[in-house]
């Protein structure tokens, strides 16, 4: 006796995932309106069905004042990243670049993804290497004084991934990452959580 195959489902990932790819579409064009948010989930749902991306473990939860928080943290910095990229340039001034390497304190594929891809996406910053293993990023800086030096530089990309995690992760994801679980930095870290490397 031959078991019947599964069903397909429609569509081929979650709405989180889709909702995210028509975010993406949106900022692309530089322009909210009707027509591009449609047209997005369009192509969310042709690239997700035509070429759908194996499916990762997933074990996270969503916290809505979390993903608020992060989305709006996010835009204010490509917001203020770009107009001190612009003022620079426009004064001509020679940036001092360097290349900084984070140890990040998730384990998680998923969560060093969108940590990477999130810095990248802030102009001034880009991965150059990002080391899954180790959960480690190497970021080209533009400028070390727009970044407000090493340490700051630093400090903002730990930031980035804690608010990515106070978004998504799970409440286990939380504290093997060293926080206490909520969905704000105001709830804190663990007395036990290790330093992270530089």
């Amino acid at each position: 006796m031959t078991t019947a195959p599964p069903a397909r489902r429609w569509p081929r990932t979650s709405w989180g995932m889709l909702a995210w790819l028509t975010i993406v579409w949106v900022l692309l064009w530089g322009e909210i309106t009707w027509a591009n948010v449609m047209l997005g989930l369009v192509v969310a749902l042709v690239v997700t069905t035509v070429m759908p991306l194996p499916r990762l473990p997933f074990d996270g939860r969503f916290r809505p004042w979390g993903v608020v928080r992060l989305a709006a943290r996010f835009a204010y910095d490509v917001v203020v990243a770009s107009l001190q990229i612009s003022w620079m340039t426009l004064r001509r001034r020679q940036p001092t670049g360097a290349v900084i390497r984070v140890q990040l304190r998730s384990h998680s594929d998923t969560y060093l993804t969108m940590t990477a891809g999130m810095t990248s996406l802030v102009p001034g910053s880009i991965v150059v290497e990002a080391h899954r293993l180790l959960g480690m990023l190497y970021i080209h800086i533009f400028d070390l004084d727009l970044a407000g030096g090493l340490d700051q530089a630093h400090h903002t990309v730990l930031a980035q991934e804690e608010r990515i995690l106070r978004a998504l992760a799970s409440r286990e994801e939380l504290l093997e990452a060293g926080f206490v679980p909520g969905s704000s930095p105001r709830a804190g870290r663990l007395a036990s959580a290790p330093e992270v490397r530089r």
